[in-house]
């Protein structure tokens, strides 16, 4: 398949929206990291060109650096198409599942793997539009066999949540070894 999608529009010959801010994202980044160059890697007096520590690195970042400006003007010169925002937002909504993950990580030490694990299998459910209760219980239950999976069978070491700390003895020991 060639070209944009069918809801994709061009800002150009050949180019969509969010060319323009990947190009500029990756120009940022390649001019910081060429700016760090200095503190991260030394020239040494008396050291020929090729065997200088910071010659190859220098090379690369340079050479990114080259590339990263030319694909921004190829990107800006031609065209002031419409549509960027729309892109930029578009690629940045993938971050929300970065986001959910990151917080699951968060949880799980204070109130468990598997009410963590429930909540948030529940949760992306919801998330992702399933709304009615048998759909939302087969998720429940897939998140209590990823647990029993995980923990049970293949002995995943994964810390106990602090709410099992309230547990009586014998139930809190088979929450932290099991679920």
């Amino acid at each position: 398949m060639s070209g944009p999608g069918p809801n994709r529009k061009t800002s150009g010959p050949g180019r969509r929206p969010g060319d323009v801010v990947f190009a500029a994202f990756f120009l940022v980044v390649s001019l910081l990291l060429l700016s760090q160059l200095g503190n991260e890697t030394k020239w040494v007096q008396g050291t020929r060109g090729f065997a200088q520590p910071a010659f190859w690195p220098a090379v690369g970042l340079v050479g990114m650096s080259l590339f990263a400006c030319l694909h921004f003007l190829g990107t800006v010169l031609p065209s002031g198409g419409k549509g960027h925002v729309r892109e930029t937002v578009f690629w940045f909504r993938s971050l929300e599942y970065a986001i959910w993950f990151m917080a699951y990580v968060w949880i799980v030490p204070l109130i468990g793997y598997l009410p963590a694990t429930l909540f948030f299998v529940v949760c992306l459910a919801l998330r992702n539009g399933y709304r009615d209760p048998p759909m939302l219980l087969k998720a429940a239950g897939m998140g209590v066999v990823i647990v029993v999976v995980f923990k049970g069978l293949l002995s995943v070491k994964i810390p106990g949540g602090q709410l099992y700390e309230h547990l009586p003895d014998g139930m809190r020991n088979f929450m932290l070894l099991y679920l």
